[in-house]
């Protein structure tokens, strides 16, 4: 059994795949841009203002799917330029402050929209 999670508290798919997608008890949430819903523009040029706009359209995917950021089991993180990591890591650190996610950061050639990050997450209740 699956349902198809869905929020305007995060920018709609841009292409044919959903924002989440809560199966058996576990929620995979599809890499988020840095796109703000209400704008759809990215809410800077930095690494910083775009790892916190990321890891707030998921929070609103998880809190759709009736979770919390506590439940995510798992998180991956596409950086632009690895040289951003540290800066990535300061916000992402406000996100997840105990008993933290497992989680990846690799370094891409290009993301969608040419941004600086995207995030991913798995949660499960």
């Amino acid at each position: 059994m699956r349902e198809i999670i869905s929020t305007t508290g995060a920018p709609g798919a841009i292409g044919p795949y959903s924002q989440g997608v809560k199966a058996n008890g576990m929620l995979f949430v599809s890499g988020q841009l840095p796109l703000d819903p209400a704008t759809g523009a990215f809410p800077g040029s930095d690494i910083a203002s775009q790892t916190r706009q990321s890891l707030t359209n998921v929070k609103h995917i998880v809190e759709a799917a009736g979770m919390t950021l506590a439940d995510v089991v798992r998180v991956g993180v596409f950086l632009k330029d690895m040289n951003d990591f540290a800066a990535m890591n300061e916000v992402y650190g406000q996100f997840f402050t105990s008993d933290c996610p497992a989680r990846a950061a690799v370094e891409v050639a290009r993301l969608p929209k040419d941004a600086l990050v995207e995030i991913e997450c798995v949660a499960c209740k």
